[in-house]
């Protein structure tokens, strides 16, 4: 799980070789220095930037842009480094920004070379400054770890180097900028500028997409953004508002625009890794002048079609999560500024009979009226852009993300190669109930899966029926599983299904008939402990193997790939061993490749008491009918998600699973 950090914030890193990605909105100089356990450099052989790019276990851009990547190996880096520090620069000299705060926030992100993120950081609140030291890699207690810095200079790389005890830092910070001078005829341009109206959309004339750029994983993590009055202050998160003014979600990039509330212009919602310069597709049809350009699939960073759509539905999430968060606090701090007004009329006695006090009442109301229609009128200006994205990129997302009901289905080949994540269903919130994200979950599954077969209440106050909902459990299980089986290349994708009952029958039968499972459901108690020993016994020798540094040391005829486990109506058929086993199966499974897939009611195993709560602490919990569970930790959303299930009457799902059965059958064993 990625970590979003804040200023002073660190996190563990997990791995030597990394990268970091930088994305600006503008392009800047981007160098790192290596030093001692006090963070003191001591030369300038010890310093990586455009002039010199290179360093043991260092490799830094060669000149300025918008978007960099730096290559880090930690195993090579000298042994007298402690600390690995990542600089930020404007160039000089140049017609573009002097200062940070002139331009949206750059957002930092430390990645493996798969590209999965470990740890983001967005350096917000600059302002006169035009160098700053955005992250730290330091060791301690031989191991490395991250630390958010964010500290700013305005006085430049000068300055920086000086404070890092640098001897000659005015003259290294000149050498710098004189390289960067010389590469700025060949610097990677910055994203388009906004247009004048604020539009977040990208425009229609930027230039084509760089094979190389930079992509990142999205996420979200933090506390809900409150107005400025809050009498604690401004959050960590937030930037400060003016008295109605919407509160800006630190997060988002710095703007220079003024506020909507106060009539000068829209609030910059835009979020610092989603890429403004994507091209249109050769048909895109032109906008005329004056209004947003035509939003474009894929238009976000990454080395492939696949990575750029992944990121741009993440970059979609986080911006209606902003806005809405937008939206919700502009109204709080409305309501409490009404309820603050009629407080101050209701304590002085004068007010409290005759017209003066209605019509100071009568004001506070149009006041607030005012806030609230201003904030609604936001919302609804990038729910209406947010729209228009989505219905040019769900049709253009391939089938790991893409609904049941998608025409790429009708295409369906069973792939080559494991895709970066699959599309487990869809989010939304109240406030934009016609935007439908995608919730894509990235593969290998990280944790198994509960699907929550419990008596359920609908969005509109009715229940389910409870056998209704154990049905409509198995038949998510079961689109969920084909999924998974559809997205894997031939082969490297085993479905066991547990059904101690027998009850599933019906539900099963697509994968049943349809001929992807190794063996027929187990039924019974001894059916049960039957596979759990055997998956719990590959997971016992997985991990020897890889403890022991010998994972080809693996008996012959083992199964090496990904296993899923589905368990109907758990806890029926397992006594306390099988409970036991499975436990650990959720536990250490999904690191060695063996995940769970758990249909069941909470209340049907209350008997084990707090037993079991480690277990559903550890999956995440779907529902069969759209619930309102999910809740999003920083801005504090509880978004509504909806299974993704085959359309009533579609032979979709057969379709695909009869190909998927047919390439296991002529895959070699």
């Amino acid at each position: 799980m990625t970590a979003e950090l804040t200023r002073g914030q660190n996190h563990p890193l997990p791995r030597a070789r990394l990268e970091i990605r930088v994305s600006a909105g503008t392009p800047v100089v981007v160098g790192a220095t290596l030093g001692d356990e006090n963070g003191e450099v001591h030369d300038v052989e010890r310093v990586a930037h455009p002039g010199t790019p290179t360093l043991p276990g260092l490799e830094v851009s060669r000149q300025a842009a918008a978007d960099h990547r730096l290559a880090v190996d930690l195993d090579a880096v000298p042994d007298a480094v402690h600390r690995v520090s990542v600089l930020l620069a404007l160039p000089v000299g140049g017609q573009g920004p002097a200062r940070f705060g002139a331009v949206a926030a750059p957002f930092v992100a430390v990645t493996g070379l798969d590209g999965e993120e470990v740890a983001s950081y967005t350096l917000t609140g600059l302002e006169a400054e035009s160098a700053v030291v955005a992250l730290e890699l330091y060791r301690r207690q031989g191991a490395w770890k991250v630390r958010a810095v964010g500290q700013g200079y305005a006085g430049g790389l000068a300055e920086l180097f000086a404070d890092q005890k640098l001897p000659e830092a005015h003259r290294l910070a000149g050498d710098i900028q004189d390289a960067v001078a010389r590469g700025l005829a060949r610097s990677v341009p910055a994203p388009s500028p906004r247009t004048p109206d604020g539009d977040r959309s990208r425009p229609a004339t930027a230039s084509a997409h760089d094979p190389g750029a930079a992509a990142v994983q999205g996420a979200t993590g933090g506390v809900p953004p409150t107005p400025q009055t809050d009498p604690q202050g401004p959050s960590a998160r937030q930037t400060p508002a003016a008295p109605g003014q919407h509160a800006t979600p630190q997060s988002y990039p710095a703007t220079t625009e003024p506020s909507a509330a106060t009539g000068g212009g829209p609030i910059d919602y835009s979020h610092p890794r989603r890429q403004h310069g994507a091209p249109p597709p050769p048909a895109a049809p032109p906008t005329a002048p004056g209004q947003p350009a035509a939003p474009v699939a894929g238009d976000a960073t990454g080395w492939s079609m696949e990575e750029r759509l992944y990121n741009q539905v993440w970059g979609m999430f986080e911006d209606l999560a902003r806005t809405t968060a937008a939206y919700r606090s502009a109204v709080d701090f409305a309501d409490s500024r009404m309820e603050k007004e009629f407080d101050q009329v209701l304590s002085d006695p004068r007010n409290r009979i005759g017209g003066q006090g209605d019509a100071a009442r009568d004001a506070a109301r149009a006041r607030h009226e005012q806030l609230v229609t201003q904030a609604g009128e936001a919302l609804d200006r990038d729910v209406a852009q947010l729209a228009a994205e989505a219905e040019v990129v769900e049709p253009a997302l391939p089938a790991a993300y893409a609904r049941w009901d998608s025409p790429v289905w009708h295409a369906y080949r069973v792939p080559m190669e494991i895709p970066m994540a699959v599309r487990l269903g869809d989010l939304h919130l109240s406030e934009a109930d016609r935007i439908r994200i995608p919730m894509l979950v990235r593969l290998p599954l990280e944790r198994g899966l509960w699907i929550d077969s419990g008596r359920a209440a609908s969005l509109d106050g009715s229940y389910t029926d409870p056998h209704e909902t154990r049905r409509l459990g198995l038949e998510t299980a079961v689109a969920h599983a084909a999924r998974l089986l559809a997205v894997y290349p031939a082969g490297e994708f085993t479905v066991h299904v547990v059904d101690p009952a027998g009850s599933g029958t019906q539900p099963l039968a697509p994968l049943v008939q349809s001929g992807v499972l190794d063996a027929p459901p187990a039924l019974g108690a001894a059916g049960t402990a039957d596979v759990l020993a055997r998956l719990t016994q590959r997971v016992d020798l997985v991990q020897m193997a890889l403890r022991g540094g010998a994972p080809d040391a693996l008996p012959p005829g083992l199964d090496t790939s990904q296993q899923l486990l589905i368990v109907n109506e758990f806890p029926h058929g397992f006594d306390d061993r099988a409970v036991n086993q499975l436990r650990y199966l959720a536990d250490e499974g999904p690191a060695v490749g063996v995940h769970l897939m758990l249909v069941a009611d909470r209340e049907d195993s209350a008997g084990y008491g707090p037993l079991l709560d480690p277990l559903w602490r550890s999956l995440l919990r779907l529902t069969p009918v759209a619930d309102d569970h999910l809740a999003d930790p920083w801005v504090g959303h509880a978004w509504t998600y909806e299974p993704s299930l085959v359309p009533p009457g579609s032979q979709v799902l057969r379709q695909v699973l009869d190909q998927v059965a047919a390439a296991r059958r002529s895959w070699p064993r």
